[in-house]
């Protein structure tokens, strides 16, 4: 069997393929569920492997298939494709050639580990006994990729041996480069979105009276909404709540006719998120209703919990501690209130998620621009120990 560390060792001799790859994908950066450009460079790199390739039916996704000498389980590991609209400010020489859009969330990078993997694992298939599902996905950015391709069967794409166990890693431009974070349970938070239409009734701001003016009641339910986070919800089992968008009016000397807010909630627990989801509308239309104004409220289910296996957790742990030694893998005392959708995948079958720190070297982490910034930079050298981990964790469980 290959160790973390000879994989290591492998994947660094292999790193100018690799940080090839994340740089073409960086500079030709698609996004949504249809990603043909993406597509074509992924088909063509898993392309001069033997690996069974098939291609999504609703989106861009790629799903590549390795087989090793022996029958065995079936172990998954996700790299998602799909950049942002972000127009791209960092000035380096592989930077978008795209207007408006950019890789901003690294997840150039996630595709690019994911293909060094799989010529790690290419190159060992008589050490395995089973099959690797390279899972490629579009759409990550709130456009619900992975549950399309868990739609089309991506779980049962080796019919006789469906996938029992999963792994991803997602890169973080203000972790300190190289370093592997996961803990068990919620690593990541659910994340459903709201919007919310007041209707009143407008005229002339010199005469409020002969009005129904929504803009004070917005007000209001912003207040209350934060006094029901404090007040309704223990810290042991957070929600954070956040009205990011007020609209309402024209001018200084018009009461408007109507209101629209929209935020967004998240939660650690499936219990904690309907609770919520229920309290949010309730104070946004009781507040309403007690100014005799019609409220529209508006509920937009987003990712679910992401929530790793505690016994994979610990896996990936002692792997990362064997390949990068303890130093490099600190305790993840809390989880991101960021959401991701490879939580789909974690709701079917065992596994985890990891984030791999990316922050270049000489960056203060306080400075260092975050994940989805127009100035975010990813250090290219921890991808070799991110394609050495994807690997690892693959060959840990399908090597007898």
């Amino acid at each position: 069997m290959s160790t973390p560390a000879e994989l290591l060792a492998a994947a660094e001799a292999d790193a100018d393929r690799t940080i090839d790859l994340r740089r073409r994908l960086h500079r030709q950066p698609e996004m949504g569920l249809h990603l043909p450009r993406t597509q074509a460079t992924v088909l063509e790199a898993l392309g001069e492997l033997p690996v069974e390739l098939t291609v999504g039916r609703s989106t861009t996704s790629v799903v590549g298939v390795l087989r090793g000498a022996r029958p065995g389980p079936t172990y998954l590991l996700r790299g998602d494709m799909d950049a942002l609209p972000v127009q791209e400010d960092t000035g380096l020489p592989f930077a978008s050639e795209v207007p408006g859009v950019m890789h901003a969330c690294g997840h150039d990078t996630h595709v690019a580990m994911l293909v060094g993997a799989a010529r790690l694992l290419a190159e060992r298939r008589d050490l395995i006994a089973g099959q690797v599902v390279f899972m490629v996905q579009p759409g990550e950015e709130g456009f619900h990729g992975a549950r399309y391709m868990l739609e089309e069967g991506l779980l049962d794409v080796v019919p006789e041996a469906p996938v029992s166990g999963a792994f991803a890693l997602h890169s973080s431009s203000t972790l300190a480069g190289g370093t592997v974070h996961v803990r068990p349970g919620p690593i990541m938070a659910a994340a459903d979105q709201w919007t919310l239409t007041l209707h009143g009734r407008g005229g002339h701001a010199s005469e409020p009276a002969r009005t129904r003016d929504p803009i004070p009641v917005a007000a209001e339910i912003v207040l209350a909404l934060q006094s029901m986070v404090t007040r309704r919800v223990p810290v042991t089992d957070p929600a954070v709540v956040t009205v990011a968008h007020i609209a309402a009016g024209s001018t200084n000397n018009v009461i408007p006719d109507s209101a629209f807010l929209e935020g967004t909630i998240r939660t650690l627990s499936a219990g904690r998120r309907a609770d919520v989801v229920d309290a949010v509308r309730r104070v946004a239309e009781l507040v309403a209703a007690a100014h005799d104004m019609p409220a529209e409220f508006v509920h937009d289910p987003g990712y679910p919990v992401t929530a790793n296996a505690a016994e994979v957790a610990a896996q990936v742990t002692a792997t990362a501690v064997e390949m990068l030694g303890a130093d490099a893998v600190p305790p993840m005392a809390e989880p991101l209130m960021g959401a991701e959708d490879f939580s789909y995948v974690l709701e079917r079958v065992p596994g985890a998620m990891a984030w791999i720190g990316a922050r270049p070297a000489g960056v203060d982490p306080d400075e260092a621009p975050p994940n989805h910034s127009n100035l975010a930079v990813f250090d290219e050298g921890p991808l070799p120990t991110g394609a050495a981990l994807h690997a690892a964790m693959a060959l840990r469980a399908l090597t007898p």
